[in-house]
């Protein structure tokens, strides 16, 4: 069986790069999570987030907030799919579960990657299926590697065409009543 992978799509030039990083880093779920986008690459196929110690992040106990560590984290994923995949897709955050593994008071990191396997087959799977879900797992590490935070993040992705249809069966089924 031959892939039917498309390819992904242009690299931004460095100057639009700049300015996509810039908008994402002044998003204000990001940008009020502590988060900061640092790298990204020009095919969108990684991306790094930094999360330092701040007044901003810091829990009542002197720690990151865990859930600066989520919010930062949050709509990674989803961007980077979306920009891959194109308009014929569409690309929902379904669900995180996250797992707090010790404290952080230094600066922590997650890289975001999307393999060029894992993402045949996210296109071969939706074109078998319509739609599906995957899971990522991403980790806040500090300096030395330690991992402080694990997110399993799972995303619905779907072509338009199925996601419209299912839209529209659910729209015409009939709807309970109160009573």
């Amino acid at each position: 069986m031959t892939s039917t992978v498309p390819p992904l799509p242009a690299p931004l030039g460095a100057l639009k790069l700049f300015l996509y990083r810039q908008a994402l880093n002044f998003w204000p779920c990001i940008r009020r999570s502590g988060g900061r986008v640092t790298e990204l690459a020009p095919d969108f196929t990684r991306l790094v987030v930094q999360l330092k110690l701040s007044w901003r992040t810091r829990n009542v106990v002197g720690t990151i907030f865990g859930g600066s560590m989520m919010a930062s984290t949050d709509p990674m994923l989803m961007l980077m799919l979306q920009r891959i995949l194109g308009k014929g897709y569409v690309v929902w955050d379904k669900r995180t579960v996250t797992r707090f593994k010790r404290p952080a008071k230094s600066t922590l990191q997650a890289e975001f990657v999307l393999t060029p396997e894992r993402l045949a087959q996210v296109h071969e799977t939706v074109a078998a299926q319509g739609e599906a879900d995957f899971t990522w797992t991403i980790q806040y590490q500090d300096a030395a590697g330690l991992v402080h935070a694990e997110f399993d993040k799972t995303l619905y992705v779907a072509t338009k065409a199925f996601y419209k249809a299912k839209m529209a069966a659910r729209e015409a089924a009939p709807k309970l009543q109160a009573g």
